[in-house]
Protein backbone atom coordinates (compact mmCIF):
# COMPACT_ATOMS: atom_id res chain seq x y z
CA UNK A 1 0.00 0.00 0.00
CA UNK A 2 1.38 3.41 -0.95
CA UNK A 3 2.22 6.12 1.55
CA UNK A 4 -0.04 9.17 1.49
CA UNK A 5 2.08 10.98 4.10
CA UNK A 6 5.86 10.65 4.07
CA UNK A 7 7.88 12.58 6.67
CA UNK A 8 11.67 12.48 6.47
CA UNK A 9 14.08 13.87 9.07
CA UNK A 10 11.71 16.66 10.07
CA UNK A 11 13.02 19.35 12.43
CA UNK A 12 11.37 22.45 13.89
CA UNK A 13 13.35 24.75 16.15
CA UNK A 14 12.10 27.69 18.20
CA UNK A 15 15.27 29.52 19.07
CA UNK A 16 17.60 26.98 20.69
CA UNK A 17 14.81 24.51 21.47
CA UNK A 18 13.99 21.71 19.02
CA UNK A 19 10.24 21.17 19.38
CA UNK A 20 10.48 18.45 16.71
CA UNK A 21 13.86 16.79 16.41
CA UNK A 22 14.67 14.68 13.34
CA UNK A 23 11.52 12.57 13.04
CA UNK A 24 10.61 10.27 10.17
CA UNK A 25 7.38 8.34 9.69
CA UNK A 26 4.81 7.42 7.07
CA UNK A 27 1.06 6.98 6.90
CA UNK A 28 -0.49 4.55 4.44
CA UNK A 29 -3.27 5.57 2.07
CA UNK A 30 -6.63 4.76 3.67
CA UNK A 31 -5.14 4.23 7.12
CA UNK A 32 -6.53 5.45 10.45
CA UNK A 33 -3.42 6.75 12.19
CA UNK A 34 -3.09 8.10 15.74
CA UNK A 35 -0.35 10.50 16.78
CA UNK A 36 0.09 10.50 20.55
CA UNK A 37 2.32 12.30 22.99
CA UNK A 38 2.37 14.18 26.29
CA UNK A 39 1.80 17.93 26.35
CA UNK A 40 4.80 19.70 24.85
CA UNK A 41 6.04 16.55 23.10
CA UNK A 42 5.89 18.06 19.60
CA UNK A 43 2.69 16.60 18.18
CA UNK A 44 0.90 19.92 17.59
CA UNK A 45 4.03 21.39 16.00
CA UNK A 46 4.25 18.36 13.71
CA UNK A 47 0.62 18.69 12.65
CA UNK A 48 1.12 22.40 11.94
CA UNK A 49 4.02 21.53 9.65
CA UNK A 50 2.04 18.77 7.92
CA UNK A 51 -0.77 21.26 7.27
CA UNK A 52 1.64 24.04 6.12
CA UNK A 53 0.80 26.37 9.03
CA UNK A 54 4.44 26.19 10.16
CA UNK A 55 7.50 25.95 7.93
CA UNK A 56 9.99 23.25 8.98
CA UNK A 57 13.50 24.22 9.99
CA UNK A 58 14.67 21.25 7.93
CA UNK A 59 13.43 17.94 6.57
CA UNK A 60 10.87 16.89 3.99
CA UNK A 61 7.10 16.40 3.95
CA UNK A 62 5.20 14.77 1.10
CA UNK A 63 1.43 14.58 1.28
CA UNK A 64 -0.67 12.95 -1.42
CA UNK A 65 2.36 13.00 -3.71
CA UNK A 66 3.04 16.72 -3.25
CA UNK A 67 6.10 18.33 -1.70
CA UNK A 68 4.93 20.64 1.11
CA UNK A 69 7.80 23.08 0.57
CA UNK A 70 7.52 23.29 -3.21
CA UNK A 71 3.77 23.01 -3.70
CA UNK A 72 1.97 24.01 -0.48
CA UNK A 73 -1.26 24.88 -2.31
CA UNK A 74 -1.58 21.35 -3.68
CA UNK A 75 -0.92 20.00 -0.20
CA UNK A 76 -3.64 22.24 1.27
CA UNK A 77 -6.15 21.05 -1.32
CA UNK A 78 -5.33 17.46 -0.33
CA UNK A 79 -6.46 17.63 3.28
CA UNK A 80 -9.32 18.70 5.51
CA UNK A 81 -8.79 19.65 9.13
CA UNK A 82 -10.86 19.75 12.31
CA UNK A 83 -9.15 21.92 14.88
CA UNK A 84 -9.30 21.37 18.62
CA UNK A 85 -10.93 24.79 19.05
CA UNK A 86 -14.21 25.53 17.22
CA UNK A 87 -13.72 27.33 13.91
CA UNK A 88 -17.29 27.64 12.63
CA UNK A 89 -19.08 30.96 12.13
CA UNK A 90 -21.80 30.91 14.80
CA UNK A 91 -23.79 33.64 13.03
CA UNK A 92 -24.19 31.56 9.86
CA UNK A 93 -26.41 28.54 9.36
CA UNK A 94 -24.99 25.04 9.00
CA UNK A 95 -25.61 25.19 5.25
CA UNK A 96 -23.98 28.62 4.93
CA UNK A 97 -20.86 27.40 6.75
CA UNK A 98 -20.63 24.51 4.29
CA UNK A 99 -21.32 26.74 1.29
CA UNK A 100 -18.63 29.23 2.27
CA UNK A 101 -16.06 26.44 2.59
CA UNK A 102 -17.02 25.01 -0.79
CA UNK A 103 -16.66 28.39 -2.50
CA UNK A 104 -13.30 28.93 -0.78
CA UNK A 105 -12.01 25.63 -2.19
CA UNK A 106 -13.45 26.21 -5.64
CA UNK A 107 -15.91 23.30 -5.58
CA UNK A 108 -18.26 23.79 -8.59
CA UNK A 109 -21.77 24.86 -7.58
CA UNK A 110 -23.72 21.73 -8.69
CA UNK A 111 -21.12 19.44 -7.11
CA UNK A 112 -21.01 21.61 -4.01
CA UNK A 113 -24.75 21.49 -3.42
CA UNK A 114 -24.95 17.72 -3.81
CA UNK A 115 -21.90 17.18 -1.62
CA UNK A 116 -23.32 19.44 1.11
CA UNK A 117 -26.55 17.49 1.11
CA UNK A 118 -24.75 14.13 1.23
CA UNK A 119 -22.45 15.16 4.09
CA UNK A 120 -25.10 16.85 6.21
CA UNK A 121 -27.28 13.79 5.83
CA UNK A 122 -24.33 11.60 6.74
CA UNK A 123 -23.68 13.47 10.01
CA UNK A 124 -27.44 13.69 10.67
CA UNK A 125 -27.66 17.48 10.38
CA UNK A 126 -29.60 17.89 7.12
CA UNK A 127 -32.80 18.68 9.02
CA UNK A 128 -30.91 21.46 10.82
CA UNK A 129 -29.24 22.90 7.73
CA UNK A 130 -31.04 26.26 8.09
CA UNK A 131 -30.39 26.60 11.83
CA UNK A 132 -27.80 29.04 13.11
CA UNK A 133 -24.69 27.28 14.38
CA UNK A 134 -24.87 29.22 17.67
CA UNK A 135 -27.96 27.13 18.47
CA UNK A 136 -26.02 23.84 18.13
CA UNK A 137 -24.66 21.66 20.91
CA UNK A 138 -20.94 20.94 21.09
CA UNK A 139 -21.42 17.54 19.49
CA UNK A 140 -23.46 18.98 16.62
CA UNK A 141 -20.80 21.62 15.97
CA UNK A 142 -18.07 18.98 15.88
CA UNK A 143 -20.07 16.88 13.42
CA UNK A 144 -20.58 19.95 11.23
CA UNK A 145 -16.84 20.69 11.34
CA UNK A 146 -16.11 17.16 10.15
CA UNK A 147 -18.65 17.49 7.33
CA UNK A 148 -17.14 20.83 6.32
CA UNK A 149 -13.61 19.43 6.34
CA UNK A 150 -14.69 16.67 3.95
CA UNK A 151 -16.56 18.89 1.49
CA UNK A 152 -13.74 19.30 -1.05
CA UNK A 153 -13.03 15.53 -1.20
CA UNK A 154 -9.69 15.61 0.66
CA UNK A 155 -7.40 12.60 0.60
CA UNK A 156 -6.54 13.09 4.30
CA UNK A 157 -8.45 14.52 7.22
CA UNK A 158 -6.53 15.79 10.25
CA UNK A 159 -8.37 15.76 13.57
CA UNK A 160 -6.74 17.50 16.53
CA UNK A 161 -8.45 16.28 19.72
CA UNK A 162 -11.77 15.91 17.84
CA UNK A 163 -13.75 14.52 20.78
CA UNK A 164 -12.33 16.67 23.59
CA UNK A 165 -15.14 17.79 25.88
CA UNK A 166 -17.79 15.60 24.25
CA UNK A 167 -19.85 13.08 26.21
CA UNK A 168 -19.06 9.36 25.64
CA UNK A 169 -22.16 8.73 23.52
CA UNK A 170 -21.39 11.64 21.19
CA UNK A 171 -17.74 10.55 20.98
CA UNK A 172 -18.78 7.04 19.94
CA UNK A 173 -21.20 8.37 17.32
CA UNK A 174 -18.54 10.66 15.88
CA UNK A 175 -16.04 7.84 15.52
CA UNK A 176 -18.72 5.73 13.85
CA UNK A 177 -19.15 8.48 11.23
CA UNK A 178 -15.40 8.66 10.65
CA UNK A 179 -14.91 4.91 10.45
CA UNK A 180 -17.75 4.66 7.93
CA UNK A 181 -16.20 7.44 5.85
CA UNK A 182 -12.86 5.69 5.99
CA UNK A 183 -14.47 2.50 4.67
CA UNK A 184 -16.77 4.10 2.10
CA UNK A 185 -14.48 6.78 0.65
CA UNK A 186 -11.04 5.43 1.58
CA UNK A 187 -10.12 8.70 3.28
CA UNK A 188 -7.00 8.64 5.44
CA UNK A 189 -7.63 9.73 9.04
CA UNK A 190 -4.80 11.29 11.07
CA UNK A 191 -5.81 12.15 14.63
CA UNK A 192 -4.55 13.10 18.05
CA UNK A 193 -6.46 12.32 21.23
CA UNK A 194 -6.16 12.40 25.01
CA UNK A 195 -8.51 9.41 25.24
CA UNK A 196 -6.24 6.38 25.12
CA UNK A 197 -9.12 3.96 24.68
CA UNK A 198 -10.05 5.81 21.47
CA UNK A 199 -6.59 5.33 20.03
CA UNK A 200 -6.54 1.68 21.07
CA UNK A 201 -9.98 0.98 19.61
CA UNK A 202 -9.92 3.15 16.47
CA UNK A 203 -6.35 3.48 15.17
CA UNK A 204 -4.83 0.88 12.89
CA UNK A 205 -1.38 2.26 13.65
CA UNK A 206 0.01 4.62 16.29
CA UNK A 207 3.11 6.77 16.61
CA UNK A 208 4.20 8.10 20.00
CA UNK A 209 6.27 11.28 20.17
CA UNK A 210 8.09 12.58 23.25
CA UNK A 211 10.64 15.38 23.63
CA UNK A 212 10.45 15.93 19.87
CA UNK A 213 11.40 12.33 19.00
CA UNK A 214 9.21 9.46 17.83
CA UNK A 215 9.95 6.83 20.45
CA UNK A 216 7.67 4.03 19.26
CA UNK A 217 5.22 3.14 16.50
CA UNK A 218 3.04 0.21 15.53
CA UNK A 219 -0.41 -1.15 16.21
CA UNK A 220 -1.82 -1.00 19.73
CA UNK A 221 -1.15 -4.74 20.05
CA UNK A 222 2.46 -4.28 18.96
CA UNK A 223 3.01 -1.45 21.44
CA UNK A 224 1.50 -3.53 24.25
CA UNK A 225 3.72 -6.45 23.32
CA UNK A 226 6.81 -4.25 23.11
CA UNK A 227 6.25 -2.93 26.63
CA UNK A 228 4.71 -6.12 28.05
CA UNK A 229 1.65 -4.16 29.19
CA UNK A 230 -2.04 -5.02 29.09
CA UNK A 231 -3.34 -1.68 27.80
CA UNK A 232 -2.21 1.07 25.49
CA UNK A 233 -2.37 3.55 28.37
CA UNK A 234 0.06 1.44 30.40
CA UNK A 235 2.29 1.04 27.35
CA UNK A 236 2.23 4.82 26.85
CA UNK A 237 3.23 5.40 30.47
CA UNK A 238 6.02 2.85 30.17
CA UNK A 239 7.38 4.54 27.04
CA UNK A 240 7.05 8.16 28.13
CA UNK A 241 6.89 8.06 31.91
CA UNK A 242 4.09 10.62 31.70
CA UNK A 243 0.33 10.83 31.87
CA UNK A 244 -1.08 12.07 28.57
CA UNK A 245 -3.34 14.53 30.40
CA UNK A 246 -0.40 16.18 32.12
CA UNK A 247 -1.16 19.89 32.47
CA UNK A 248 2.23 21.45 33.10
CA UNK A 249 3.54 23.85 30.47
CA UNK A 250 7.00 22.98 29.21
CA UNK A 251 9.63 25.29 27.79
CA UNK A 252 8.61 24.19 24.31
CA UNK A 253 4.98 25.14 25.02
CA UNK A 254 6.07 28.59 26.16
CA UNK A 255 8.21 29.08 23.08
CA UNK A 256 5.41 27.86 20.84
CA UNK A 257 2.95 30.29 22.42
CA UNK A 258 5.46 33.09 22.01
CA UNK A 259 5.87 32.12 18.33
CA UNK A 260 2.10 32.47 17.87
CA UNK A 261 2.31 35.99 19.24
CA UNK A 262 5.09 36.76 16.78
CA UNK A 263 2.91 35.88 13.84
CA UNK A 264 2.39 32.13 13.30
CA UNK A 265 4.52 31.17 10.27
CA UNK A 266 8.18 30.78 11.08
Amino acid sequence: MENIIQVTRLVKQFGDVAAVNDISFEVKKGEIFAFLGPNGAGKSTTIKMLTTILTPTSGDIRLNGHDAARDPDAVRRSFGIVFQDPSLDDELTAYENMEFHGVLYGVPKPVRRERIRQLLEFVELWDRRDSLVKEFSGGMKRRLEIARGLLHHPAVIFLDEPTLGLDPQTRNHMWSYLQNLNKEEGITVFFTTHYMEEAERIAQRIAIIDHGHIIASGSAAELRAQTKKDSLEDAFLELTGKVIREEDVSAVDRLRNRAKMWGGRR
